[in-house]
């Protein structure tokens, strides 16, 4: 679903402030075999912290650090369940008011809704947003500067209105957004600090498909996700036949990116002329890693000069408004 793929684009010569994230997902589908009706997602900078669905009935911790909450309230994960257990209902529902409106009996459908907030520690800087889809199609999202929601669909302009006409939701999704998320997120932070503030330097390898392919620099393994990666000419950073890949996450949590250099009109003297660099922000030392044909294998069999690094330091909330049904 389009809303809920936020991407993080890195400027060429500058990296992104560090900026936290506190994100909860939620969704309902009906005609999908073996899978549950419903499920709920929370996660802080992209690491699970919380998973709930209708089969298991119960909203549990996904790191270890979450259960530090339970020393100020040895309630929350009971009440997160219940929490979870009432949103089942509101959710199946909403598959089943969308599908009216869509005209839509049978088949597949999917409803999802992806609230939160980020906040930058470095400025204290806060953005909050709330968004809902149907069928991996934007169906609503929440304008915190006018306090409204946005429907991109007819078949949702009916929502709008019924929720834009409750002000008191309104209000209380704002404050959520702007201050209790927030303040959630940064105490979660400082539970999972290990974990959310830590330093991975990746491995980094150079792949060619054909030798008339572009030299891809990859590098896998890095966390955060605040990182760039380029290549240069006698030291120099070039633009010219580089094509930038996005950063992507990895199932255990850290991440990996490319960088695509075109090298058809390179002869193969000149290879050591490139070189790939890679920088994590607040890591002082980047990887580099020097263009080299004998070390690059061609063809089907990928693989080359890898240079694994490992770390030099490792360093609930229910919203906010009770979602009524569409």
């Amino acid at each position: 679903m389009k809303p809920l793929i936020l991407v993080l684009l890195l400027g060429i010569n500058e990296v992104t402030a560090v900026t936290h994230s506190l994100k909860y997902f939620y969704t309902a589908s009906s005609g999908v075999q073996n899978f549950p009706q419903y499920v709920s997602v929370g996660t802080v900078d992209d690491l699970q912290i919380s998973h709930c669905d209708s089969i298991s009935k119960k909203n549990v911790p996904r790191q270890d650090w979450m259960m530090k909450v339970t020393e100020e309230d040895p309630q929350y994960w009971e009440d997160q369940t219940q929490n979870c257990v009432k949103h089942q209902d509101a959710f199946r529902a909403n598959v089943e008011i969308a599908k009216q409106r869509f005209n839509q009996t049978g088949g597949v459908h999917v409803f999802q809704r992806m609230y939160g907030c980020e906040w930058d520690d470095e400025t204290n800087e806060v953005r909050g947003y709330e968004l809902l889809g149907y069928d991996g199609e934007d169906f609503l999202s929440f304008d915190l500067e006018t306090e409204q929601w946005v429907a991109p669909k007819p078949e949702a302009f009916i929502s709008k209105m019924k929720w834009d006409s409750y002000k008191f939701g309104l209000n209380y999704l704002k404050k959520y957004l702007t201050q209790v998320c927030p303040e959630w997120l940064k105490k979660y932070v400082n539970y999972g600090k290990s974990s959310v503030m830590r330093k991975a330097l990746p491995s980094v390898s150079l792949l060619q498909k054909t030798p008339s392919s572009p030299v891809s620099c990859h590098a896998t393994g890095f966390y955060p996700d605040r990182a760039m990666m380029f290549w240069r000419k006698d030291g120099e950073e070039i633009h010219e036949g580089v094509e930038r890949g996005e950063i992507l996450p990895n199932h255990d949590g850290s991440f990996q990116m490319k960088v695509d250099l075109k090298i058809s009109s390179v002869s193969p003297e000149d290879w050591r002329r490139y070189d790939c660099v890679f920088h994590l922000s607040g890591v002082e030392d980047d990887i580099i890693t020097k263009l080299d044909v004998k070390d690059t294998r061609s063809n089907r069999g990928l693989m080359v000069c890898s240079s694994p690094r490992d770390s030099p330091h490792e360093t609930t909330i229910t919203p906010t408004t009770k979602l009524t049904k569409i």
